[in-house]
């Protein structure tokens, strides 16, 4: 397992713009996008939250939906597509869909958390981290457990998260967790599961991750007292949506760890 010596792992708390998150109500159409993410970074993050999907022809599109119609001018499955046909949809009606490589090119002092979302991903998302010399400022994960086995397989040298199963052992299984924990460095899990009533972001839990030197980051939380409740229980990073918020909390408790 990667320790905690990782560059990615190196700071203090990690604060994640999710999908480049929004600091305007009229940026909230505008997800996953080089526009999004420079908003973030203008704000002084530097962990950026973002989703791959595979084209026919092998690019990596920063997408999170299956299809593209609920935030595009376009319709039907991202997979179906070359980078070609993807080239003129617009997100929101006004951005591009970037390509992985070109957020690499333009970010270089930002670490990325990447959600694989397709198997198609998987070969060119090594090449891409490999090509641009990326793979010490990324942490790798996928919801599916097979996925994430297949990257850690090709690219053994990038940090990933802890898979679906890790967690479900780490959170479900209580006293027998300890025998068998996942490789990955980091458990990034919701407050709540969302199929049961129960709480993941536990003090236990907390505390049989720490020890085994593994971090903790919560997703996706835009509520100022959420977010204030998780940092005194001991969480280690929040993803978020409403950035401001974040930071503002953060600078207030002494963990603001990106720019002023």
């Amino acid at each position: 397992m990667q320790r905690r010596h990782h560059p990615y792992l190196a700071s203090g708390f990690a604060a994640m713009a999710h999908r480049g998150g929004w600091v305007t109500p009229d940026d909230v159409p505008r997800e996953n996008t080089a526009y999004a993410f420079r908003r973030a970074v203008e704000l002084g993050y530097r962990y950026l939250e973002l989703d791959v999907h595979g084209t026919v022809d092998g690019r990596l599109a920063v997408f999170h939906d299956e299809v593209l119609d609920r935030v595009t001018d376009a319709s039907g499955a991202i997979g179906d597509h070359t980078w070609a046909e993807l080239a003129g949809v617009r997100i929101g009606g006004m951005d591009p869909i970037p390509l992985l490589e070109e957020l690499l090119e333009e970010f270089g002092s930002t670490f990325l958390n990447i959600d694989i979302k397709d198997d198609r991903s998987v070969a060119p998302l090594v090449d891409v981290l490999r090509r641009f010399g990326a793979t010490d400022r990324v942490c790798v994960g996928s919801f599916s457990g097979a996925r994430l086995a297949a990257f850690r397989r090709a690219a053994p040298e990038v940090l990933t998260s802890v898979t679906p199963g890790g967690v479900a052992w780490a959170t479900h299984a209580f006293g027998l967790r300890r025998l068998r924990l996942d490789r990955g460095a980091a458990f990034q899990i919701p407050v709540r599961d969302e199929r049961t009533p129960l709480e993941l972001v536990r003090a236990d839990v907390l505390r049989v991750a720490h020890a085994s030197g593994r971090v903790v980051h919560v997703w996706t939380v835009n509520d100022e007292a959420e977010m204030n409740r998780l940092i005194d229980l001991g969480v280690d990073g929040l993803v978020s949506d409403d950035i401001t918020t974040l930071k503002r909390v953060l600078v207030a408790r002494g963990l603001w760890e990106g720019a002023a």
